[in-house]
């Protein structure tokens, strides 16, 4: 039998006639075993992000790491351009897709996870248009102060508060908008969670699904290169631009986005009977269990892989760049 083929019968093999609207489809040792898989990482995660989240104000946050670029020679607004102009091409992608195939596409983990990217980047143009008009602001207040002082004769103007071009303060302390607060936090947060996410779908469909499988509604075409493609593309370059920090705790979002996915999928089976988006989701195949755990299993080194190109990007730019790079 070809590997293919073995490859589809161990993970399609199932019992076609259960229906998981029956409370029988649920009560059975694999259910038990898949439960375990998703629920123990998801608390797991849930610990680490608490612990996180009350030691944000102990680690030292930068704020206006969300809106400046990571070299000093390359103004905000480029940062801004190229987040809308990635925003702009994800939007018509996510349109066309769901013209096409409607809005059953959101029983997918990668529409899931392009609507995700989609919003870090609407979010990022949000926040780098306010920091850039923050940044201009206090540039043309400073420069009237400057003239002002020259007009009145002084020789000398305080530094403090004063900005350079790239939006730095003269004093060496950084000129943030004061209101960022919560959605600073939850860009971080995104960021962390959508660099996960992208790596798993792209790496499961290319791997996985496109060689040996076929999705129902889901067949190969330039939409589906698309999708998966052009988000791991467009949120690599905005990572080699920004200076957003990948710490190792934020694995705990990606688990819980993946998590919340799976419960999603079983409450809606649990009321419907509809097939499943993803042949080894399905709760009575024969080997259910296992590719449970090989999926969470598969979320560690997806994340820290894309830790990896972090590390990578913030050595190479550390080096080439010594004098302009900020991290």
């Amino acid at each position: 039998m070809p590997f293919d083929k073995r490859l589809d019968f161990f993970l399609m093999e199932s019992s076609w006639s259960d229906d998981p609207t029956t409370l029988s489809y649920w009560l059975r040792w694999k259910v038990l075993l898949c439960a375990i898989s998703v629920v123990t990482p998801m608390i797991a995660a849930f610990f680490i992000w608490k612990y996180e989240h009350l030691g944000r104000r102990v680690r030292k946050q930068d704020d206006d790491a969300s809106w400046k670029p990571c070299l000093r020679n390359i103004h905000p607004v480029f940062l801004l351009l190229y987040r809308i102009f990635a925003f702009s091409l994800l939007i018509v992608a996510m349109g066309f897709d769901l013209g096409i195939h409607g809005f059953q596409l959101f029983l997918y983990y990668t529409q899931w996870t392009f609507t995700l990217v989609t919003f870090y980047f609407g979010l990022g143009s949000l926040l780098s248009f306010y920091g850039c008009f923050y940044h201009l602001k206090i540039t043309n207040k400073n420069r009237s102060d400057l003239l002002e002082d020259v007009e009145n004769g002084d020789t000398y103007s305080p530094l403090v508060g004063k900005v350079d071009e790239t939006g730095n303060g003269l004093s060496g302390k950084s000129e943030a908008p004061p209101t960022y607060g919560f959605w600073d936090y939850l860009f971080q947060a995104v960021y962390q969670m959508t660099a996960g996410a992208v790596t798993l779908t792209d790496s499961v469909y290319w791997i996985v699904i496109f060689p040996f499988l076929s999705l129902r509604d889901y067949k190969m075409n330039f939409l589906t290169v698309v999708t998966h493609t052009m988000n791991a593309v467009l949120l690599i370059g905005d990572t080699a631009l920004n200076r957003l920090q990948f710490p190792c705790f934020g694995f705990s979002y990606f688990i819980l986005l993946t998590g919340i996915y799976v419960v999603f999928q079983w409450i809606i089976h649990a009321c419907i009977n509809l097939w499943w988006p993803y042949p080894f989701l399905d709760l009575s195949a024969v080997h259910a269990p296992i590719w449970y755990l090989i999926v969470a299993a598969m979320h560690l080194p997806c994340y820290y892989l894309y830790f990896g190109v972090s590390k990578v990007k913030n050595l190479a730019f550390s080096r080439c760049f010594p004098d302009s790079y900020m991290h």
